[in-house]
């Protein structure tokens, strides 16, 4: 399994991940969370109510996290081939 140097992976169909404390975490994910964590601390500040800072980012997490989820795999449903380190990559 290739990795390269900050520890994210990309197999045939698999979708990328980085290791963290030993279990892969898919990139999706986490840019969701840093997205909510983001739209949290904004709401809260501006509106210094916790329940909407808490739905507001909980419905931006949903979003991002599909979005992100359904870009990733393409329009086909499947993770867009990219060439490998040494492999060419227009036709010979």
């Amino acid at each position: 399994m290739p990795t390269n140097c900050i520890g994210m992976r990309r197999d045939g169909d698999a979708i990328r991940t980085v290791d963290i404390a030993g279990t892969d975490w898919p990139i999706h994910k986490l840019e969701a969370l840093c997205v909510a964590l983001l739209a949290f601390v904004l709401v809260l500040v501006v509106t210094q109510t916790l329940q909407a800072a808490v739905l507001t980012a909980a419905a931006i997490a949903v979003v991002v996290w599909w979005a992100r989820r359904l870009y990733a795999s393409g329009p086909s449903g499947h993770l867009e081939a990219e060439p490998s380190h040494g492999q060419a990559t227009g036709a010979q």
